[in-house]
């Protein structure tokens, strides 16, 4: 299956995650920016908060696609030892390259949520969400922040992943679960399961947030547009 884009990647994996729909201990994360249009989707069909829980890939020097770990919000550092040992690559390097992408990760959660507090997880079931799960490097280090804040459980969902990172997240013994709307094996980049992969923009995030928000009369906005995005 090839999603048209995110929008419709979202309503269709929202489908599978039918069971969590109006329950007052769920909150969907969003992974930022391109989870961000697939949870709205999701948040609205389950009748569920939505906010972000911004991560960054520790991109290899020169092969910045590649992997060689995650940041995520809360000072949580992974790493994918098996390309950290096969490159070679150096703790300078990594601690380099983790300095520069904890500078656009405070940016993004100054953008995207200004002074507004991040939600508190404790004993609820969070559904974590992404476009899309390749090595599935950022989804583990979004999950250890969670975990952090002891929530009940975690759900990993995306439209499409990669088969061993379905398995890699399905650990029911650890309260952690995986839906996704296709389990693929070979896998190559996320971009290819879908016809409109155009990158989600941080006023898009705003927008999809702030919909979000204002929908939860109990959850009001604070310093954030309602404007719609330019087409």
């Amino acid at each position: 299956m090839r999603f048209k884009n995110r929008v419709e990647a979202g309503k269709i994996l929202a489908q599978s995650l039918k069971e969590y729909a109006a329950r007052e201990d769920v909150i969907i994360l969003a992974l930022p920016r391109g989870g961000v249009p697939v949870a709205f989707e999701i948040a609205e069909a389950l009748d569920a908060p939505l906010d972000v829980l911004v991560v960054r890939k520790l991109g290899v020097p020169g092969e910045e696609e590649l992997a060689m770990g995650a940041i995520a919000s809360g000072g949580v550092h992974v790493l994918n030892d098996e390309v950290v040992r096969g490159l070679g690559i150096s703790g300078a390097t990594i601690e380099a390259t983790v300095q520069w992408e904890l500078r656009e990760l405070n940016r993004r959660e100054k953008s995207y949520r200004g002074e507004r507090a991040a939600p508190n997880l404790k004993e609820r079931t969070v559904i974590l969400v992404d476009d899309g799960l390749a090595t599935g490097s950022t989804m583990r280090a979004a999950v250890a922040a969670v975990r952090r804040q002891r929530p009940s459980s975690i759900v990993v969902a995306a439209p499409v992943a990669a088969a061993s990172s379905c398995e890699l997240f399905n650990a029911p013994d650890q309260g952690l679960s995986c839906v996704c709307a296709e389990c693929v094996a070979p896998f190559f980049a996320v971009g290819m399961w879908y016809e409109n992969f155009a990158q989600t923009t941080d006023e898009e995030v705003r927008h999809f947030l702030g919909l979000a928000w204002r929908r939860n009369a109990s959850d009001p906005i604070e310093g954030h547009s309602l404007e719609r995005p330019n087409p």
